[in-house]
């Protein structure tokens, strides 16, 4: 197997929802507020990496569904697209849940659901690996089912006789309840001074949604 190289190209493989969630429950956000594409730069320059591209994916509400997030999210994605962003993006499916209540009753309610995204950004990570686009994969992303992808591509840096790293990025604070990136990845803490030095300070939500 080929040494580590001496410069090491990096693809940014973002996951927006789980990116989202995991800010809110750190640094308590309301809204999708990040810059991934320099919050995957300042990474990147930290770690000593040359950053190749970013690729975001989402799911986003239909306009019949939810027009003020459809619209969020499409003018979003067109300012992500237009700086260079990779942007993958999927209709939620929605489905009825139903919760229990204190009171002994069940409460039903309509909610949206992302269907694909994971499974997307497996195919990329791995497909992207095959042709030797990157050295390193950095997945803004805590799911364990990603997992599966570290050791695939281990599998394919013996194939190809040549180094490859899986990084898991994330926000983290104490008031995080999950402080664990993908197994069998390096992990990456994204702290609060990091995070705010990467925000979109474009504000894509209508006016009458800001506070």
């Amino acid at each position: 197997m080929n040494g580590e190289p001496p410069i090491k190209r990096a693809v940014a493989f973002v996951d927006g929802q789980n990116l989202f969630h995991a800010a809110r429950e750190a640094f308590g956000y309301t809204y999708p507020n990040y810059d991934v594409a320099l919050l995957a730069n300042r990474i990147c320059a930290r770690q000593g990496w040359k950053l190749a591209q970013v690729r975001f994916y989402t799911g986003i509400p239909a306009v019949g569904d939810n027009p003020r997030w459809h619209s969020f999210w499409t003018h979003k994605l067109a300012a992500m697209g237009r700086r260079g962003v990779v942007v993958y993006s999927r209709s939620l499916r929605y489905r009825n849940r139903r919760v229990d209540l204190p009171d002994g009753t069940q409460h039903t309610f309509l909610t949206g659901e992302e269907k694909g995204i994971d499974v997307r950004i497996a195919l990329d990570v791995i497909a992207l690996a095959h042709r030797g686009e990157y050295d390193v994969a950095l997945v803004f992303s805590q799911d364990q089912d990603l997992s599966e992808v570290a050791d695939e591509i281990r599998t394919i840096a013996r194939e190809q006789q040549r180094w490859i790293k899986i990084a898991s990025a994330f926000p983290n604070s104490p008031a995080s309840r999950n402080p664990r990136g993908i197994n069998k990845t390096d992990w990456i803490k994204i702290d609060r001074k990091l995070y705010d030095e990467c925000l979109d300070r474009r504000d894509y939500r209508a006016k009458h949604q800001r506070s």
